[in-house]
């Protein structure tokens, strides 16, 4: 069968509404007969059978997933080995605690190196660096699901807005206060 058969005929049996967005090691497991698996990624874009998220991560267009959360399935693929979690403007303009929301532009402690990741016309990932563990803030994580990452309490994201030095004047103390 022909490599980019074969791919549909697996997507279109694997994919679901909420795991549709793909780094290409998952997709490479779906045919693994196929030497040339960066060829067939763009035959498949090409063709229209997936969008090129950003470098490395692929969206599988579904009629009912909404990209309203696609840079955090991007962001969770793209830096699945490290500790990662959602933070500073994110979850302060979530909470109503900042008065500019940022669009198109999320931001991530990780463990990982800082990085800014360009996912076109989608928006921005950006990956702060932080050396904190696991065990030191697993009380201010909870677990989002819709977006499959772990998100900072309000609190903790004014810690990790200090720590990392960013602007605090759009912070609305008083909000932020209620809140803490």
């Amino acid at each position: 069968m022909q490599p980019l058969k074969q791919l549909t005929q697996s997507l279109r049996i694997l994919a679901e509404r909420e795991h549709c967005v793909f780094a290409p090691s998952d997709l490479a497991a779906a045919v693994p007969e196929c030497e040339h698996l960066a060829v067939l990624l763009s035959r498949a874009t090409k063709a229209g059978l997936l969008k090129r998220v950003c470098r490395g991560i692929y969206l599988y267009p579904l009629p009912d997933y909404s990209e309203e959360h696609l840079l955090f399935h991007a962001a969770a693929r793209l830096r699945a080995g490290e500790f990662n979690y959602i933070s500073l403007e994110t979850v302060l303009s979530d909470a109503g605690v900042i008065s500019q929301v940022p669009m198109n532009w999320i931001s991530l402690m990780t463990s990982g190196r800082s990085h800014v990741v360009s996912c076109g016309n989608y928006g921005r990932i950006e990956f702060v660096h932080t050396s904190q563990r696991p065990n030191d803030v697993s009380a201010e994580l909870t677990y989002d699901s819709e977006r499959h990452l772990w998100r900072a309490s309000v609190r903790q994201a004014l810690r990790d807005m200090k720590a990392t030095r960013r602007s605090m004047e759009l912070v609305d103390e008083e909000a932020a206060r209620e809140l803490v």
